[in-house]
């Protein structure tokens, strides 16, 4: 099941959209908060509350160890090595040149799809022309230039660029690592590893000094919680499931696009004629790359249903 239909589409809408919300949450957290406790106790409050209502509303825990295993190493790919590098870096650049590393999800998620055997990546010249159109289109809407790039501060481009390949890695790793658990438990369980790993980082580095809780760091804590991690991260593991890598990594082109919106609806921001051509550059990548991944199942199973002599005289007309 390479494209987004029915209940993953559904998922992967949820994502974008509430992911694309974020944004405004993270800044405002990592700005009274230290960045891994507030990652860390983020992620192990939404875990341990989605867990108990999976197991109240009649879900189990995983039976294999195989299971456990997989969701602890998803977890800490996911979001100690990718979403909490990224709060870290906002410290040292824009949410601009921030968003044009993170969208790189897309490029990296669909590499290791097509290096990683055992899935259905298919690295063709049409997943590379969308890949390409929606970063342009995703440069374009939030304006950063290069010469803006190259002046931020090296340490956030490097672990914005780790985060991203983190997180292509751990959803490309989950994908070809199938369990027996549920969307929600393992969403669940990959939260309560990921955040206790980021935890422990943040008190390794002595952020419990600078632990000090203010009306905006609660608020920050709380939208992220239920619309970032409960929500949108178990959308994220349902769409995975059920759905390509590649296509389901093109939320990242999609976010911005939110972001920009909201702003305009909710905080009257300006929105130019530049913001609708992005826009309408990063929607048509998406449809792009769905259409390209749909064409290569149709082939693929044209392919299997030919006798071998029609397989060798279409591959020689």
């Amino acid at each position: 099941m390479a494209g987004l239909r029915g209940k993953a589409l559904i998922a992967y809408l949820v994502v974008c959209v509430f992911w694309g919300s974020t944004y405004l949450a993270i800044r405002v957290g990592v700005g009274v908060l230290p960045p891994f406790l507030f990652a860390g106790l983020r992620f192990l409050t939404a875990g341990v509350l989605l867990l108990a209502a999976a197991l109240a509303l009649g879900d189990t825990l995983p039976r294999r160890a195989i299971d456990w295993r997989t969701q602890a190493i998803v977890g800490v790919l996911l979001l100690a090595g990718g979403n909490a590098f990224v709060v870290w870096a906002e410290q040292y650049v824009t949410s601009g040149v921030a968003s044009i590393f993170v969208v790189t999800v897309a490029l990296w998620m669909a590499f290791f799809d097509a290096i990683i055997p055992g899935g259905s990546g298919d690295l063709n010249w049409r997943v590379v022309a969308g890949l390409l159109l929606g970063f342009l289109g995703t440069a374009l809407l939030v304006g950063a230039s290069p010469a803006e790039i190259l002046r931020a501060d090296l340490r956030g481009p490097i672990a914005l660029t780790c985060a991203s390949a983190s997180w292509s890695l751990g959803s490309v790793y989950g994908k070809r690592h199938r369990t027996e658990t549920s969307p929600y438990v393992g969403a669940a369980l990959q939260m309560i590893a990921g955040g206790a790993v980021v935890a422990l980082i943040g008190t390794a580095l002595g952020e419990w000094n600078r632990w000090h809780l203010t009306p905006k760091g609660v608020g920050a804590i709380a939208y992220l919680v239920v619309f970032g991690s409960i929500l949108g991260y178990s959308a994220y593991t349902y769409a995975l499931r059920h759905a390509s890598p590649t296509i389901v990594g093109t939320y990242a082109y999609v976010n911005p696009v939110i972001a920009v919106l909201l702003g305009w609806l909710i905080l009257s921001e300006p929105v130019t004629a530049r913001t609708f051509v992005a826009m309408a550059l990063i929607v048509g990548a998406v449809v792009w790359i769905q259409f390209s991944h749909k064409l290569a199942v149709r082939r693929a199973g044209g392919q299997a249903d030919r006798t071998p002599v029609e397989a060798v005289r279409h591959a020689a007309s």
